[in-house]
């Protein structure tokens, strides 16, 4: 596909180190913006992926469009930006952006498909502004952002003296934090699958995260807050592109919450971005006032906009709704309730087709 002198195609494996190396070095770009966020779902969970990128005439890359087939199981399927996580969206100049939008609607009439969701981290109406296109942008959600000093040392001599106490008294009542790789994922994965059948969730699939451990490789890494006899009590994942640190994935154990695990779970991953040269730290989405938001916010993160767009294409329109599914609660409160092996079973099986 070619459009005013660039070149608009679809991304091979072979294009990987170009692709990573302009998300590196893209200062919109997150971790998810990684090809191997492509890789992750496409193994972790088996929807294609469908990456466009810009080339100028030199075969560089100026602008990618990370996009992947979400197929549900009723038939329906449609194009997301990205799936299962905050944000993914478009990058580049804006004549490149253009340029894939519109291949975008391309791909998406070859593949039958008449609706798109595009999660950004920045404003893009232009989204809107296309032929045939209706659509709506959702602005309920925020990404809740910490500039990071140089040091943890620096980072911790910024907080509060309140703050500073939540964080020591888990380490008061014997609780221990550790970093690690792939050998975590077992202790990091019981924490996990307990803590979202009590929040009522489907829970991810191990090989879920087994492919974005994969996929990532030294741009994951896991960190489990232990009890005294070394039982796992919290933990979390976090993502690294650039200079930026993302945390998709956080658990603790409720009946710990008197210990604050959390609060060491946090100091030990926000210490060691710092220490480690990022200047960034995206603690995930929030609603603004709820309870996560202020979480956040006491560690001094400031919210930045998610632009939330769903389209649709070729006279299709969307029902616009800032409400979530209707039945949400009862199904939570009856999945609370579910034996945990049961929810385990049943869980990723569903998970699979949420793509939030």
């Amino acid at each position: 596909m070619s459009y005013d002198q660039l070149n608009i195609r679809q991304a091979t494996d072979n294009d990987q180190p170009a692709w990573d190396n302009y998300v590196s070095t893209n200062p919109a770009a997150g971790p998810y913006h990684l090809y191997a966020w492509k890789t992750a779902v496409e193994q972790g969970y088996g929807h294609t992926g469908h990456y466009l990128l810009a080339e100028d005439d030199a075969g560089s890359i100026i602008g990618l469009f990370p996009l992947i087939l979400f197929r549900l199981p009723w038939g329906h399927k449609t194009l997301i930006s990205l799936p299962y996580c905050d944000y993914g969206g478009i990058l580049g100049e804006a004549y490149a952006q253009q340029q894939l939008i519109k291949a975008a609607q391309g791909l998406a009439g070859e593949l039958g498909i008449s609706s798109m969701d595009i999660r950004c981290s920045q404003k893009h109406d232009n989204l809107l502004a296309q032929e045939g296109t209706s659509g709506q942008v959702f602005t309920h959600k925020v990404s809740m952002i910490l500039s990071l000093p140089a040091s943890s040392d620096a980072l911790w001599s910024g907080f509060k003296a309140k703050l500073k106490s939540q964080i020591r008294r888990p380490e008061k009542e014997g609780l221990k934090a550790h970093m690690g790789g792939r050998e975590l994922l077992e202790d990091f994965y019981s924490v996990f699958t307990t803590n979202m059948r009590d929040l009522g969730s489907p829970v991810h699939a191990l090989k879920w995260f087994e492919a974005v451990l994969s996929a990532y490789n030294d741009k994951a890494q896991i960190g489990i807050v232990y009890r005294k006899n070394n039982g796992p009590v919290a933990a979390g994942i976090i993502l690294c592109n650039g200079r930026k640190v993302c945390i998709p994935w956080a658990s603790s154990l409720r009946k710990y919450n008197r210990a604050a695990p959390n609060m060491l779970l946090y100091w030990q991953f926000l210490s060691w971005a710092a220490d480690n040269g990022y200047s960034e730290f995206d603690l995930g989405r929030s609603t603004p006032e709820e309870g996560t938001y202020r979480f956040k916010k006491q560690w001094g993160a400031r919210p930045e906009q998610l632009y939330w767009y769903t389209l649709g294409l070729n006279g299709q329109e969307i029902a616009c709704s800032n409400s979530g599914p209707k039945g949400r609660g009862a199904a939570a409160l009856v999945w609370q309730h579910l034996p945990l092996c049961i929810a385990d079973i049943i869980g990723p099986r569903i998970r699979k087709y949420i793509s939030l």
